[in-house]
């Protein structure tokens, strides 16, 4: 893999199959998903080692890190200028590309705060699919994250309500 030589890491099966990962998509995946989609191909694979492959790519600048508030790290492997819309209900973060956009700077007012290093606008909004009332599911068939965390979340309310009983 020549970004990892460029960057001066070693080529090591882990780090191929967990950038293809990110590569082959484009929904932002998280690190657990990440784990669940190169286990196969790797069946040794520990989630630790995917977590610490995706901070040690972010650090040398081959992945971003997609944060959005209260939410767990997504990564992005593609790194030409672009933007991302995120759903505020179902979660997904996807790219859009707009040339007005990528010339924007930061104020100002910000070289006060520190060096900025990277502007990129985010759309907050709601997808297609959450507005027409379709179920999201990744493409693998999986739940996402979030429909996954609040049928957890019902559950477990659930439960405590039948032990108060």
């Amino acid at each position: 893999m020549l970004l990892c030589r460029k960057a001066k890491l070693k080529v090591t099966p882990q780090r191929v199959e967990i950038y293809r990962a990110l590569a082959e998509t484009d929904e932002h995946p998280d690190a657990e998903t990440v784990f669940r989609r190169v286990k196969p191909r790797l069946p040794a694979i520990s989630f630790n080692t995917v977590y610490q492959t995706l901070k040690k790519l972010q650090e040398k600048g081959l992945i971003l890190r997609v944060d959005t508030p209260l939410e767990r790290a997504r990564f992005d492997a593609d790194l030409t200028a672009h933007h991302h819309f995120v759903c505020e209900q179902c979660g997904a973060i996807r790219d859009f590309r707009c040339r007005s956009y990528d010339g924007l700077t930061a104020p100002h007012g910000v070289g006060a705060i520190g060096i900025p290093r990277l502007v990129r606008v985010e759309v907050r909004g709601v997808c297609h699919q959450c507005g027409s009332g379709k179920a999201r599911r990744n493409r693998d068939g999986t739940r996402t994250w979030r429909q996954a965390l609040k049928e957890r979340k019902g559950a477990r309310e659930k439960a405590i309500a039948g032990s108060k009983r």
